[in-house]
């Protein structure tokens, strides 16, 4: 799985890579090489911006995002572990392809502009219909975290704090990258040219990989043992609030500290009640 989670994170870089250096040679030609370009470089863009290698840039961002919102997707998939969940940021997805799609063609087309015109009509649709989908999905993952972390929170069970902290609210819902896109949303419905700012770093998808490969993300069992564990706390609390053990012993803090340890560590999978105590 490691691999492919390699595989899938070497292509972002290489899309990613490929639309910053196609725009980079743009801005060169257009800055640069042809600064005294007749009627400026607002003409040289009216004239040029269907070259073939912009549209191969554009062409790169638009697979990226789908790559980076399918990504998203299954996390939220993952964390919820229920599929209804995913249905509608799924349909969004579907819709995000087709415009995609149509903004590629419509800015291909000889002396067209991707910052003006029906391009960029098509390109505000379906710049709306990502970051749509981004502000759902992030909204649903840090809701599902959220509670699962207030459930912990009640039940007094640290063990999984590394589960529901605020690292794992951040890169888990990539709430930077629907920032960052919303305000790319702004600038470029605005025809303001810093959008290509935002457009170039508001992709945050290989942070998530990395918490993955590090074994920190979520899995389709973490619910489950997070659940676990915190019911193993709350049965733990409620029998220090009695104050006595099986035995009619009185129970002291430590003690049950201890076993709540050693539970949610059980829970977790690090702990087996059967091995050998370390002397």
């Amino acid at each position: 799985m490691d691999k492919v989670h390699l595989l899938f994170s070497t292509v972002l870089l290489l899309l990613n890579t490929v639309f910053v250096a196609t725009e980079s040679a743009f801005g060169e030609e257009m800055w640069v090489v042809n600064a005294n370009y007749p009627g400026g470089q607002d003409a040289y863009l009216e004239a040029f911006a269907s070259v073939w290698y912009q549209t191969f840039g554009t062409a790169a961002s638009i697979v990226l995002n789908l790559f980076s919102d399918a990504l998203l997707i299954y996390r939220c998939y993952v964390i919820w572990n229920d599929v209804r969940v995913v249905l509608f940021p799924a349909a969004l997805y579907l819709g995000s392809f087709a415009l995609g799609i149509a903004q590629l063609i419509a800015s291909g087309i000889p002396h067209s502009d991707y910052f003006a015109g029906f391009a960029q009509k098509l390109g505000t649709a379906y710049t709306s219909t990502i970051i749509g989908l981004e502000i759902i999905v992030t909204s649903l993952i840090c809701v599902r975290i959220l509670y699962v972390a207030r459930r912990r929170d009640r039940a007094g069970a640290q063990t999984v704090a590394y589960y529901t902290g605020g690292m794992a609210v951040t890169v888990e819902s990539a709430l930077p990258c629907t920032l960052l896109g919303i305000a790319y949303l702004i600038t470029f419905s605005r025809g303001d040219e810093v959008s290509i700012f935002f457009l170039s770093i508001y992709v945050m998808s290989t942070m998530i990989i990395l918490r993955i490969v590090s074994g920190r993300a979520w899995t389709r069992q973490t619910v489950e043992t997070i659940m676990t564990a915190t019911t193993t706390a709350t049965e733990a609390t409620s029998t220090l609030s009695h104050g006595l053990d099986h035995s009619g012993t009185t129970v002291t803090d430590e003690k049950c500290s201890a076993d709540l340890d050693k539970k949610d560590a059980e829970a977790m999978g690090y702990y087996s009640p059967n091995a050998p105590e370390k002397v």
